[in-house]
């Protein structure tokens, strides 16, 4: 039998509704994993993690994070250490093979109910980016790249919270589209920063919600861990 946590950044400001959600998360992947142990914490939520550890004899972490990085490779790795517990952290969600089929299958049921022709409108992947780190740009890029052939949009951009280009500048330029948050939960930059761009520069295109809040997506999950 795995044991297995799902971990998420979480938010810092309000840590037990992130929390909260992700651990809903993994119950539905319990639910479809009956073989294994499935828990889930964030690492806003003080002793969150901990908890979700205590009485794993040997853990393994799924990252519910949409690039490797700093947390994943650094932040993540310590808190486990200084919790005394030494674990094999998986590729994060962002990764997951099966993730531009369900994108895909989203953005599109997306545009025909909102009655646009993606042949003639733009899809924004909005991603967080990093002024001193790759891997996120790289990531969304990357997914954009595979997104191409799966859809029927005119362009697939990517635009970016904190590094160039910016998601109010590449929505200036898209007024017809719809644009989806390449992140794993609803918490800052999802529920305020994303919209208020899309609002300054006058797109007016339907903003999907986070990718890692779709139904389905834990059901992608529980397909990865039992590969």
């Amino acid at each position: 039998m795995r044991q297995i946590v799902l971990v998420s950044h979480g938010s810092p400001s309000d840590p037990a509704p992130l929390d909260a959600g992700l651990k809903a998360i993994a119950a539905q992947v319990q639910a479809l994993c009956p073989a294994h142990q499935i828990r889930g914490a964030t690492l806003a939520l003080p002793g969150a993690l901990e908890a979700a550890l205590s009485g794993f004899d040997a853990p393994e972490i799924y990252p519910f994070f949409m690039a490797e990085g700093w947390f994943t490779r650094r932040e993540l790795p310590r808190r486990l250490t200084r919790a005394g517990v030494t674990s094999r952290i998986l590729p994060p969600f962002g990764t997951e093979p099966e993730l531009p089929g369900l994108i895909a299958k989203t953005v599109t049921e997306a545009s025909k109910s909102a009655g646009i022709e993606p042949e003639s409108a733009d899809l924004i992947l909005v991603a967080h980016g990093s002024q001193v780190a790759r891997r996120s740009k790289d990531t969304a890029q990357a997914m954009a790249r595979r997104l191409r052939p799966l859809t029927r949009f005119w362009r697939i951009r990517t635009a970016f919270i904190e590094e160039a280009p910016f998601l109010a500048d590449v929505a200036a330029e898209s007024l017809s589209g719809l644009c989806l948050p390449f992140f794993a939960q609803r918490a800052g930059h999802v529920a305020e920063d994303i919209p208020e761009a899309l609002a300054a520069a006058g797109f007016t295109g339907p903003l999907l919600p986070a990718i890692g809040e779709h139904p389905e997506a834990a059901a992608l999950i529980a397909r990865s861990l039992t590969r």
